[in-house]
């Protein structure tokens, strides 16, 4: 089992330089744990391809269709006044946007406070340095 951002999980969805890797990684471990709000962060990245034209009618249709089938079988940490809580103290101690504090906050509510447990798959250079930080071993 592994924590995954949502910058990890969008090359699954849509090809990048990295998908090749992710898609590995995801073979050798299917099972994904994120936050409950990663669904919204992907589904506002993917509009936001589609906006700039990165992803056609068809791509955006098959894109969503794959968001709802990894969705359907990853496990989500909730919004709770626990996750909020880390997530401002977090916010305190490394240079991180407020999503990416509660992604953090997740992956350490995911881990049982245990970062060392668990395999944190990121994409963001700033969210991967503070996951370190705390303790998680940052994929790839």
């Amino acid at each position: 089992m592994k924590y995954w951002d949502s910058s990890a999980i969008i090359p699954l969805i849509v090809h990048e330089a990295v998908s090749e890797r992710q898609e590995s990684f995801l073979r050798i471990d299917p099972e994904i744990v994120t936050w409950w709000g990663s669904k919204i962060e992907i589904t506002s990245a993917l509009n936001r391809l589609s906006r700039e034209g990165a992803l056609d009618s068809i791509g955006i249709r098959r894109a969503f269709l794959d968001v709802e089938t990894l969705a359907s079988a990853w496990l989500e940490i909730q919004a709770t006044e626990k996750l909020r809580n880390r997530a401002i103290r977090l916010l305190r101690v490394h240079p991180l946007r407020a999503m990416d504090a509660i992604q953090l906050s997740a992956s350490l509510i995911a881990a049982d406070e245990n970062p060392q447990t668990l395999p944190f798959v990121c994409s963001d250079t700033q969210l991967a340095e503070a996951a370190e930080k705390e303790g998680f071993m940052v994929l790839p």
